[in-house]
């Protein structure tokens, strides 16, 4: 459903993506991971259509994004910006509303819809509340269902759990999954390696613009790769009630060389 091809990314002399090609089908919760200043929202934003890239080209059932006006991108995709902060004083039910606007629904659906996508994020009871007073979190998972209600074919979020609690992380990257599993595509940016791996089912790895690995969590989540990327040793280990890849961040060798010594020093004759 959305693919890049050959996509690069050239600003102010400078290579953000560098030639790199990813499919992501229907039916598929695609998580982008990789350090700080890997490419990863500059990905999504190319997929959004809100930049086009210097080469190479994102297609949309094979059709190039950049061909499509603003109301057809409407209706194939929502975007769930890294910012979510809102800076306008409309009542939370308002806000989610507004998701409804580019598109040509069924009226007859809004309120249910509405209703079923504020409940799914556990934000109903703040539907009567001027959105600029609720806490980064709740605005997070306003936008959340704001997105949701667009009812698009792709949904693209950009760090979509950063303000969010445990609870919250859990339900909003379910919801998700779900989402993808009724034949939707979804694409993540996502710094938690742990949440991606339990909830996405394909990863796609980008470092200094560059893909490096995309696949199941089990074939990209490889140590000695995330180690030189991350440039932190850790250790992949199975979780013990998921079937998936848990990354746990382990004491570098010098460290634990140091830490050595100084316990010998210390240990009396």
């Amino acid at each position: 459903m959305l693919s890049v091809h050959h996509a690069s990314l050239t600003l102010d002399g400078r290579r953000l993506l560098d030639d790199v090609s990813l499919d992501c089908p229907a039916g598929s919760l695609t998580a982008l991971i990789g350090p700080n200043g890997a490419g990863k929202s500059t990905l999504l934003g190319l997929m959004a259509g809100d930049r086009s890239p210097s080469d190479g080209h994102v297609a949309i059932n094979e059709c190039p994004v950049a061909a499509y006006s603003v109301r057809e991108l409407a209706a194939w995709r929502a975007v769930m910006p890294q910012d979510s902060v809102l800076r306008f004083a409309y009542r939370v039910e308002e806000v989610v509303r507004m998701g409804r606007a580019l598109r040509d629904l069924p009226p007859d659906d809004d309120e249910r819809t509405i209703g079923t996508a504020m409940r799914d994020v556990e934000i109903e009871p703040l539907a009567q509340r001027n959105a600029m007073t609720l806490s980064g979190g709740e605005q997070a998972r306003t936008t959340f269902a704001r997105v949701r209600v667009q009812q698009t074919p792709i949904l693209l979020l950009d760090e979509p759990t950063a303000a969010l609690d445990l609870r919250h992380q859990e339900r909003l990257l379910q919801r998700s999954a779900d989402w993808a599993a009724q034949g939707h595509c979804v694409v993540a940016v996502m710094h938690d390696l742990n949440l991606a791996a339990a909830h996405a089912d394909r990863l796609a790895l980008l470092d200094q613009g560059r893909l490096i690995a995309h696949g199941r969590p089990w074939d990209v989540l490889e140590s000695g790769q995330l180690e030189a990327i991350y440039r932190q040793p850790v250790c992949v280990m199975r979780h013990p009630e998921r079937d998936c890849p848990v990354v746990v961040t382990t004491t570098p060798t010098d460290v634990k060389r140091a830490r050595s010594t100084n316990a010998d020093m210390e240990t009396p004759t």
